[in-house]
């Protein structure tokens, strides 16, 4: 018995098939075997091309029927042919299946390339090209005014240091005027609203405490210091316990944050608004883990609207403290969120804090409140003034106090 393969040239051509001839005839034991008749068979069960498939006998007189054999050969064929058929359109439904996710793919990762390439032009140290942002330079971290000092500066150098903590582990100590002069317990608030602290003074409130303050169209509380040289002062930042985390955004030191009878920033606003009225001073009082005060004083000091980011603008210096601010003079306040440093990388976000920063920092009152005055850290980011203990003492106390000048 043969078995014998026609195929339509409907829109096929044979030759694409490996099938030379139009019609190919085997017996079928090699018909199963053959390569070209069985994919021949596999075309027209998907419908590409139209198999005729012929059971021939050999001459025999009567013309009698075929037999049985050839009819379940033939009958075995067919179901092999349908199973490749089926198995050829679930690997086709499979195949569309991968090409449609292929495509989604190239899809995202030419996206994600071109992601990259911007973050790559955008972030300082790329491959592109960009030079490397380094940490910032530290300042000395023993003053100047202290190397080759007499026995009190080293007995300043050699004060007991408690275990270093972070300010976020600490807890709020007792309330405190801008440095320990003695006060007694915080009174109740004066009437006000007053202009300044100095107003309340004239006015004959001579008790330091918390009063109330009328900056442009708002009331903020204050801590007005009436009991030193004359009175007057009107505190605009205090750190004494580490109590208040200062390590925030650029709205939290515009609008102020912390208790005025503790650890407290007034707000850059309020004190804009407080120095635009005349001339002010600046009186900068500090404390060591040893107890040892020291005090820088400015002559002049006021800051810049929010327009131009609260710019810094200080007088002469005077006191013996050393002059640790006037390298920050003329420059921008910034914030964590809002970089305005001359420094190539973020200041706040090393010296956790913010302030006035330059390239980046010779004094930092808003920084971290380390225990027990010298610190580790991978930057220098305590509350230091440089020239009174260094980059790497963090002191005690700090407050920053304001005063209109007198005539």
């Amino acid at each position: 018995m043969c078995v014998c393969v026609s195929v339509s040239e409907a829109g096929i051509r044979p030759s694409l098939l490996g099938l030379q001839p139009p019609t190919l005839c085997a017996p079928l034991s090699e018909a199963l075997l053959d390569p070209r008749l069985l994919l021949g068979l596999l075309v027209s069960a998907v419908g590409l091309v139209e198999l005729r498939v012929l059971v021939v006998r050999g001459e025999s007189v009567g013309g009698a029927s075929p037999g049985a054999e050839p009819a379940s050969a033939l009958a075995l064929l067919g179901d092999r042919v349908l199973n490749a058929s089926a198995e050829a359109q679930r690997a086709a439904a499979r195949f569309h299946q991968l090409d449609v996710k292929f495509r989604e793919l190239a899809q995202l990762v030419s996206q994600q390339s071109g992601l990259i390439a911007r973050l790559e032009r955008l972030c300082p140290g790329s491959a592109g090209g960009q030079q490397q942002v380094l940490p910032p330079p530290l300042v000395p971290v023993v003053p100047v005014s202290l190397v080759g000092g007499t026995d009190d500066a080293g007995r300043r150098l050699n004060s007991a240091a408690e275990p270093q903590r972070d300010q976020t582990l600490r807890q709020p100590g007792p309330l405190a005027s801008p440095l320990p002069l003695g006060h007694p317990a915080v009174p109740p608030k004066p009437a006000g609203p007053w202009q300044d602290c100095a107003e309340a003074r004239q006015a004959g409130h001579g008790q330091s405490g918390v009063y109330e303050l009328r900056v442009g169209r708002h009331v903020v509380s204050a801590w007005c210091e009436q009991q030193l040289e004359g009175g007057g002062w009107t505190v605009i930042q205090r750190r004494q316990d580490g109590s208040v985390n200062f390590f925030t955004t650029w709205q939290h030191y515009k609008v102020g944050f912390g208790q005025p009878d503790g650890e407290y920033w007034l707000g850059l606003e309020p004190v804009h608004q407080l120095t635009s009225r005349g001339d002010h001073e600046l009186l900068v009082l500090l404390e060591d883990w040893g107890g040892r005060g020291a005090r820088a004083h400015y002559d002049g000091f006021s800051l810049e609207p929010e327009s131009d980011h609260y710019r810094l603008r200080l007088g002469q210096y005077h006191g013996d403290a050393g002059d640790s601010l006037s390298w920050h003079n003329d420059k921008p306040f910034s914030t964590v969120d809002r970089d305005r440093d001359s420094y190539s990388g973020n200041c706040a976000l090393y010296q956790r804090g913010g302030w006035w920063y330059h390239a980046c920092a010779h004094s930092n009152l808003n920084g971290v409140w380390h225990r027990g005055g010298h610190y580790r850290s991978r930057y220098q980011d305590g509350v230091y003034w440089a020239e009174f203990r260094g980059g790497a003492y963090s002191l005690k106390k700090a407050a920053m106090l304001i005063r209109p000048l007198r005539p």
